[in-house]
């Protein structure tokens, strides 16, 4: 009798654990599928078109499985109704995980430079005014001389929602202002999108001008980054996608995507940021110009260009 009323008991645990990882397979599967559809969704949306399928600086595309440094064009867009708008943030990333670093650079804005592929020398953030994203790449390519392998269109409006979405950015503030209604004490900041945005943009109040406000936009992009990466961001997925979908376009592909996940996670945990410093305000023709030595540029030419393994 004992023996039965055992194996009955057994029996019963065996269906209850059964039923159990049962319905945790139905719920990991549902939560996968809801995932699945959502990146989806959001990846049909930031697909951009371009003409470029390749740098005309590479001979081959970038073998992510072989862990080949590449570089990233971060263009930060305000567009307006009736106006395409301009590229007023211009950040290149070059990616190395042999080193595990990233190096993070600002282009000045008001970058006095040639335009490639419309035959004039202007503020290099005009170049996305005159022909899109296809002349951002090659003006910056031929300013920096590199390759310039990928490109990320951010539209800035839109900015905070995808600040949001990760649950706010942490930064470290090292100027006291106050911009668009905020208050910014010196400090470690925690801030929500609508601060985050504020915080980016202030520039006339800061005596570095052009160039702290670059450090604050790659503040927050590394906030961004970071905060994209973390755990707790997994339980937020949907607002994370959707709010990439609305305002992100790039031209890496989801394999891609994929392949640097795998391969190149590493390299995330070292962020260097860079910037030209040299620079001096000209007034040409009548318009203020930003001139940066050629010496300074050659510099930070050859920096890239060794973190991309191309002075080897």
């Amino acid at each position: 009798m004992r023996s039965d009323k055992h194996t009955k008991k057994k029996k019963k645990w065996i269906k209850y654990l059964i039923i159990t990882f049962s319905i945790l397979f139905i719920g990991l599967a549902a939560y996968l599928f809801t995932v699945y559809s959502s990146l989806n969704a959001a990846l049909s949306s930031m697909q951009a078109d371009s003409d470029r399928t390749l740098s005309p600086k590479r001979t081959d595309e970038i073998a992510f499985s072989k862990q080949e440094p590449f570089s990233v064009l971060l263009l930060g867009v305000d567009e307006r109704e009736g106006d395409k708008g301009r590229s007023d943030t211009m950040i290149v990333l070059t990616v190395n995980p042999k080193v595990n670093s990233v190096k993070m650079l600002s282009i000045p804005r008001d970058t006095y430079t040639e335009i490639i592929g419309h035959g004039t020398t202007d503020k290099i953030n005009h170049a996305y005014a005159f022909g899109g994203v296809d002349m951002s790449l090659d003006t910056v390519e031929n300013f920096l001389d590199i390759p310039i392998d990928y490109f990320v269109q951010i539209n800035m409006e839109g900015f905070r929602d995808i600040v949001d979405a990760v649950g706010g950015v942490t930064v470290e503030n090292d100027l006291d202002f106050s911009y668009e209604g905020f208050n910014f004490p010196v400090g470690t900041l925690n801030l929500n999108g609508e601060e985050a945005l504020a915080y980016s943009r202030m520039r006339k109040e800061d005596p570095r001008g052009d160039f702290g406000r670059q450090l604050r936009q790659r503040q927050v992009i590394e906030g961004v980054i970071n905060e994209g990466a973390s755990v707790s961001s997994l339980w937020n997925f949907q607002n994370i996608f959707e709010a990439l979908g609305n305002n992100v376009k790039t031209n890496i592909t989801f394999s891609e995507m994929v392949d640097v996940q795998k391969n190149y996670r590493e390299a995330t945990n070292s962020v260097e940021q860079i910037s030209f410093t040299k620079g001096q305000g000209q007034t040409i023709g009548g318009v203020w110009y930003l001139v940066i030595p050629d010496e300074e540029v050659i510099a930070v030419q050859d920096e890239l260009k060794t973190h991309l393994d191309l002075n080897e």
